[in-house]
C-alpha cells in the first residue's frame, strides 16, 4: 500500500548527529553550531535530494547541568536561523517551531508571514504548546495539557485570521493612479477570546502561498488539535503498530472535525545510524552512547513511570507487573510516558537493555541501526504497510549518517518509486499537494 504520490521526507536541522559522544569526533564541526553555515550545508544537500522540507525543533529553556557532556537544548532561534537559509536555498520547505504558550499571536503571525515573503512561499509552522520553560516567560507553572491545547486552538485561529486580514490582492501598487493598496480590503479581526484579545489587521500582506501547519503532539489533546488543523503530524512511533494506531485515530478524529483524513500526513521521526556494515553501524551507535548518564536516565525513568532502578539488580529483568500505577508528573510528556510504559509492558528487559532503547535514550522515535540497504528496506516496509506518509530523518552518530542518507538512501527510494525524482512546485504547500 505504497502512498499514491510517494513519501514526504523532511530533514531535522537539530544536530542529532552531534548528540551523545558525536560532538567529540574530530569531524563533528561542533564549533560552527551557532552559525548559519552549519544548517545551510544540510539544507542545500537536502534540497539537492529534493526533500520536502528541513525542520528545526526548539525548546525555550536549557538544562544547565547537562551542558558539560553535550550541547543539550542550546540553539539559535529557529525562525531567525531559517531566515538566514532563505538566500542560500530556493525550493526546499523551511519549517520553524514556535510555541503558542509563550508568545503573542500577532508577533507570531508577523514573523511567519515575513519569513514566507523572504522565502517566496516556503514556510511551515511547527506548532508546539511546550512542556517546560514557563519560568522564562513570567508563568508560575505550566498550564495543564487541556489548557495549553485550548490556548493553541485559539492562538492558531487568530494567527490565520491575521494572515487573511491583509489579503495579497489588497496590495495594488498602481503607480498610474497613485494607489498603493486598497484599504477597504484590509480589515481588523477584532478578536476577543478566552486567552487573547487582538485587534488587527496585520501590518503586512499575505505572501500568497499557504503556510502548512505541523503538530508534534500525540497525546489525546494533541491528537485532537492536530486532527482539526494540521497538514503534518510529527510524532514518536517506535514501531509500525504504534504508527498504525496513531494514523487510524487521527483519521477518525479528522472526519469528526469535517476534514478529509487523507489531508493529514503522518511523518514519524526516523533515527538513523548508518555505516558500511551492520557491525560498523552498531559500533557507531554504541560509541555515540558510550557515556550514558545512568543516574540521569534512572531519574528520568522514575519520573515517567515511578519505577526506581537505582538499586535494581543488573541481572533481574523488568516486567509489566513491576510498574507502579500511572501518575503523570508535572513537565512529563504524556506521549513519551505512554510509549515507555508500553515498552516495559511488552518486553521483559534487563536494566542495561532498557537504557539502550529509544524510549529511554531519546524521544522514542523509529530507529534504524545498519546499512543503506537496511534503511531502504525498512522504509519500504513501513510504506508498503501503509502506516505513514513519510518521515522526518534524524541521522545520528556522525555526519556520515547524514551524508549516507541524502546521497545513498534517498536515491534508492527514488529508484523504488517511493520518492520524487524532482520538485513539481516551488512552495512548501505545493510539495505536499496530491498530484
Amino acid at each position: 500500500m505504497t502512498p499514491r504520490n510517494g513519501l514526504h521526507i523532511g530533514m531535522s536541522l537539530a544536530p542529532t548527529w552531534l548528540s551523545g559522544e558525536g560532538w567529540r569526533r574530530p569531524d563533528s564541526r561542533v564549533e560552527t553550531l551557532f552559525g548559519s553555515d552549519f544548517a545551510l550545508d544540510i539544507a542545500r544537500r537536502s534540497e539537492a535530494a529534493h526533500l520536502d522540507f528541513v525542520f528545526r525543533p526548539d525548546v525555550s529553556c536549557v538544562v544547565a547541568d547537562a551542558l558539560e557532556s553535550g550541547s543539550g537544548f542550546t540553539s539559535l532561534d529557529p525562525t531567525l536561523l531559517l531566515a538566514a537559509l532563505t538566500r542560500g536555498t530556493s525550493r526546499i520547505g523551511l519549517v520553524t517551531t514556535i510555541s503558542t504558550t509563550f508568545f503573542p499571536p500577532y508577533l507570531v503571525a508577523r514573523q511567519l508571514q515575513s519569513l514566507n515573503w523572504l522565502s517566496q512561499g516556503r514556510v511551515g509552522w511547527n506548532i508546539v504548546t511546550a512542556l517546560q520553560g514557563h519560568e522564562n516567560f513570567g508563568l508560575a507553572a505550566m498550564p495543564s495539557a487541556e489548557e495549553r491545547y485550548a490556548r493553541a486552538a485559539e492562538f492558531t485561529e487568530v494567527v490565520q485570521r491575521l494572515w487573511r486580514s491583509f489579503p495579497q490582492q489588497a496590495l495594488l501598487i498602481d503607480r498610474a493612479n497613485g494607489r498603493y493598496a486598497d484599504p477597504a480590503q484590509v480589515q481588523a479581526i477584532a478578536h476577543e477570546g478566552d486567552f487573547h484579545k487582538v485587534q488587527g489587521p496585520l501590518n503586512l500582506p499575505e505572501q500568497g502561498a499557504r503556510i502548512p501547519l505541523i503538530q508534534a503532539g500525540a497525546s489525546d489533546s494533541g491528537r485532537d488539535f492536530a486532527a482539526r488543523v494540521a497538514d503534518i503530524v510529527f510524532a514518536p512511533t517506535p514501531d509500525q503498530e504504534a504508527a498504525a494506531e496513531l494514523r487510524r485515530d487521527l483519521s477518525r478524529r479528522a472526519e469528526r472535525h469535517g476534514r478529509n483524513a487523507a489531508d493529514i500526513r503522518l511523518l514519524p521521526g526516523l533515527s538513523l545510524f548508518l555505516a558500511g556494515t551492520r557491525e560498523e553501524a552498531r559500533e557507531l551507535f554504541m560509541a555515540t552512547h558510550a557515556r550514558v548518564d545512568v543516574a540521569r536516565k534512572h531519574a528520568s525513568i522514575k519520573q515517567m513511570t515511578g519505577l526506581d532502578l537505582a538499586t535494581w539488580p543488573s541481572d533481574r529483568r523488568i516486567h509489566a507487573s513491576d510498574l507502579p500505577p500511572l501518575q503523570l508528573q508535572p513537565g512529563a510528556s504524556r506521549t513519551h510516558v505512554g510509549l515507555l510504559r508500553r515498552l516495559i509492558e511488552r518486553e521483559s528487559l534487563l536494566p542495561s537493555e532498557l537504557l539502550m532503547r529509544p524510549e529511554v535514550l531519546s524521544a522514542a522515535h523509529w530507529q534504524v541501526i545498519g546499512t543503506v540497504d537496511d534503511a531502504v528496506d525498512e522504509i519500504a516496509d513501513w510504506a508498503e504497510a501503509g502506516v505513514m506518509d513519510g518521515f522526518i530523518a534524524a541521522p545520528g552518530g556522525s555526519f556520515g549518517s547524514v551524508y549516507r542518507f541524502l546521497d545513498e538512501v534517498v536515491p534508492r527510494l527514488v529508484e523504488r518509486g517511493l520518492f520524487r525524482a524532482r520538485y513539481q512546485g516551488s512552495t512548501f504547500a505545493e510539495h505536499l499537494r496530491r498530484y
